[in-house]
């Protein structure tokens, strides 16, 4: 016997009285009357030429012939559910974008412009890695990171993303920043550090400021909790335009004299050489690009 398309109906019906065992349930989960429940498994029934049901007062029990089919019906559904479920998990995974990148400039760069790229490419997933070591690109790992050097990184392909400068801020409120005119001046003020390859000494030279005695009173690991200590008011801080904006535009830092020294490192986006990216991550890649085209 062909079991053919039109049959379809009347087994999700029988299936789901089966696992009730009461028309009147089954009809609830299918959003059908018990009727109709009825009338499929009635029609099943006709064609097989078996009785799938025993009817009696109390309700309906299967028969032996009926748990057969039940069983059977049971296990495809489920060996279907099991394929769906890994269809729907390939879709989405197809979808997924994991990025490793430096926290500083994805919390005062990239967030702020995500809801654009989540408005454009609504079904594309992100997770994002913010870990301070460098992750290895291995089979399941990242599809892309952003990197913050010289664009040189063994087995990554590496596309320049956005330079940088150096300069510095205070918090408006910090005792005497208003009567700062020099750059000479900063130097005898508590000083702001982070982890940068680049620092104080390398901005004074630019400024043309020598021999001073420089008091780098707090150090920070992190580009962010040196922007925010600073804008606690506890000293200057040296800042990259890329991390700084934010808190320029909230008028919690503001821009000391002296020159914006560029920096000798810069941002790339880079990727695995030996593995083409997923139309996921490149799409990605090809909205940070276009950021800076613009």
């Amino acid at each position: 016997m062909t079991l053919r398309p039109d049959w379809l109906p009347a087994l999700a019906a029988f299936e789901t009285a089966a696992r009730h065992q009461n028309f009147a349930h089954a009809a609830e989960e299918l959003h059908l009357t018990a009727s109709a429940v009825s009338h499929h498994v009635r029609k099943l029934e006709s064609r097989l030429g078996v009785a799938l049901f025993q009817r009696h007062a109390r309700g309906v029990s299967l028969t032996a012939e009926g748990r057969q089919l039940a069983d059977a019906a049971g296990s495809a559904l489920a060996d279907m559910e099991s394929v769906l479920s890994d269809l729907r998990a390939a879709d989405a995974e197809r979808n997924r974008v994991r990025i490793t990148t430096l926290h500083s400039w994805t919390h005062s760069w990239l967030l702020p412009r995500l809801p654009a790229f989540a408005a454009l490419h609504p079904r594309i997933q992100l997770t994002v890695d913010t870990e301070v070591a460098l992750t290895r690109f291995d089979q399941g790992g990242p599809d892309l990171g952003i990197r913050h050097g010289q664009g040189h990184w063994p087995g990554l392909t590496a596309h320049h993303l956005m330079g940088d400068t150096l300069f510095p801020v205070a918090s408006p409120q910090f005792p005497g920043i208003a009567q700062v005119r020099t750059p000479a001046q900063i130097a005898a003020l508590p000083l702001v550090s982070d982890l940068a390859r680049q620092g104080w000494a390398d901005w004074f030279r630019a400024a043309d400021v020598h021999g001073a005695h420089l008091d780098e009173r707090y150090v920070f690991s992190d580009s962010t909790a040196a922007m925010n200590a600073a804008a606690h008011g506890l000293g200057v801080a040296l800042a990259r335009e890329r991390i700084v904006t934010p808190y320029l535009a909230g008028h919690r830092l503001v821009p000391l004299p002296g020159p914006r020294l560029k920096t000798r490192f810069e941002y790339f986006v880079v990727y695995p050489s030996h593995r083409r990216l997923r139309p996921a991550a490149r799409c990605f890649v090809d909205w940070l690009l276009s950021l800076e085209r613009e």
